[in-house]
This record gives structure tokens, sequence and C-alpha cells, in this order.
């Protein structure tokens, strides 16, 4: 076997955790020029994040 077909296989293996293994992954969010993990926001502001709209621009990938 090649490095390449073994990073090939390892990149395909489906990656099973547990529940206990699992953990809360934090978002964060640009506000007015800096950075905000989300749990920091208020109800009102996170009710406002739940419901934007997430869009591409045309011509990118």
């Amino acid at each position: 076997m090649t490095d390449l077909s073994i990073q090939t296989q390892l990149a395909t293996a489906d990656v099973q955790l547990r529940d206990e293994e699992r953990t809360r992954c934090e978002v964060w969010t640009r506000v007015m020029g800096y950075h905000r993990p989300v749990t920091s926001f208020n109800t009102g502001k996170q009710g406002e994040f739940a419901e934007r709209t997430f869009f591409n621009e045309p011509g990118r990938d």
C-alpha cells in the first residue's frame, strides 16, 4: 500500500462517537467587526441569529 491509499482509506472511514465522547460545539459569529460566541447573546439576539438566512455569492463555490 502507498501512503496515498492509506490516507484515502482513513479519510473515507466512518467515525462513530459514543454519546459520552461528544462535546458541544461553540458557534461564533462576527458582530460589528469583532467575533463573539453565540452563547453570550441575550435571548432576543439568539433568536435573530437563528432566523438568519445563509447564502452563496454567484460565481463562488
